[in-house]
């Protein structure tokens, strides 16, 4: 028996993109998939992953921050820690770049973690994760989160396997009412505009999702809804737990949402996303995973930007949202009926993973990232196959020295 580890303290979205990884992992012969997660996440950990022991630790929610944050989960997790450290696991996959998760990095023989590790006294990033560092100034260009995670296992399944292909369940339309960060949703009266037009394309009930915070939107969103609308439409937010949001959303014919972990979920459970993404969401990074799911993607020459900055521009990536043209495009989908500020995408696969491609507007940024993917596809399968001219830039600007030496040198055709 071989016991693997998987490390994920992040949030709700981040647990469901974690995925592809885990799903590799139990596909090994012999394999037990250990996942270490926030308390507060371990429920739906449980849901997403039954064949997974899930350990949960405290990692949010300790209303301190900085040391004192990091001190309290230490104190708290004494024995959480101890069960993990008497586990022989063959590899720990650490994914995120935090203390926490370099004080558990620090449990295990720093040559079996894989992602961020400690060694000596010092905080080590691998050379994955460095790498993603350096090309996070691309975020156009980059990849799936679900892709990257994945990208941990050379013998990484194939992306149709993750989730399966999306369709309608006949449970009626999902609105997800915001997302965490708040540029990446829109005001109540433009959602009420989106779902009074999907609404005319499927029948049944309209759920309003959220947390208890969201509640208050989701009644004003009902406000704005029509008398007809309104007899349909039923504001959950805040009122269902994890097993009762994945059995609600699992039924529906459509998830509309922003960037949310609720549309990991549906993408997770087969249901189709119609999601929005603009200010600090993009696609490209952090999109629905697998088929038959849609995406309108504002597109501004400064995004994606950062959510921790204030907007110099008034945000105006939420122009095309605004546009009159709106409704007929999300009826008929048609190119020429785009408002100018949006692209239109449909999931799709390539080799690496998850793609999508434009039936609406133009992708600039096509023809380079098609070659950043080659260029990241043939560092992960260690194929030598050779660079392109236009890769060969990118590998010297995403390798360093040490790089070249210990993955590239004994590949000649790489050089």
């Amino acid at each position: 028996m071989k016991n693997y580890l998987v490390i994920q303290l992040a949030r709700f979205g981040d647990l469901i993109q974690t995925k592809r990884l885990v799903a590799t992992l139990t596909t090994r012969p012999d394999a037990t998939v250990h996942l270490c997660v926030d308390i507060s996440l371990e429920p739906l950990a449980r849901l997403v992953y039954p064949d997974v022991i899930v350990h949960p630790i405290l990692a949010h929610g300790t209303g301190l921050s900085g040391h004192d944050a990091a001190l309290k989960m230490l104190v708290e997790n004494r024995r959480s820690f101890a069960e993990l450290s008497g586990i022989d696991f063959e590899t720990i996959y650490n994914l995120n770049f935090s203390p926490l998760n370099f004080r558990l990095a620090a449990l295990f023989d720093h040559e079996k973690v894989e992602g961020y590790s400690w060694h000596n006294g010092q905080e080590i990033t691998g050379q994955w994760p460095a790498m993603a560092m350096r090309w996070s100034r691309l975020r156009r260009l980059g990849m799936n989160l679900v892709d990257f995670w994945a990208g941990y296992c050379p013998d990484m399944i194939v992306p149709e396997q993750v989730n399966p292909h999306a369709s309608p369940k006949g449970g009626g339309i999902g609105v997800v009412l915001a997302g965490r960060e708040s540029r990446r949703s829109l005001p109540a009266s433009l959602l009420a505009t989106m779902v009074t037009t999907m609404s005319s394309t499927v029948s049944g009930k309209i759920f309003l999702l959220g947390g208890a915070s969201e509640h208050q939107a989701g009644q004003s969103l009902l406000k704005a809804l029509s008398p007809s609308l309104q007899s349909r439409t039923e504001n959950k937010a805040g009122k269902t737990d994890w097993a009762e949001l994945v059995d609600l959303v699992g039924s529906l014919d459509m998830l509309l949402t922003p960037d949310t972990g609720t549309m990991h979920l549906a993408a997770h459970l087969g249901t189709p996303v119609r999601a929005f993404f603009l200010s600090s969401a993009w696609c490209f990074e952090t999109g629905p995973y697998g088929l038959g799911h849609t995406v309108y993607q504002g597109v501004t020459e400064c995004l994606p930007c950062l959510e921790t900055q204030p907007c110099p521009y008034d945000v105006r990536c939420l122009g095309g949202f605004t546009a009159p043209q709106l409704q007929r495009f999300l009826i008929t989908g048609k190119s020429d009926h785009t408002p100018e500020g949006i692209l239109g995408f449909k999931s799709s696969f390539d080799a690496l993973g998850q793609i999508y491609t434009s039936f609406a507007g133009e992708d600039a940024d096509l023809q380079q990232r098609t070659v950043l993917r080659q260029f990241i596809l043939q560092h992960l399968s260690g194929v030598s196959a050779g660079f392109s001219e236009l890769e060969h830039a990118f590998a010297h600007e995403f390798y360093r020295e040490k790089d070249w030496m210990t993955k590239i040198q004994p590949n000649a055709t790489h050089g």
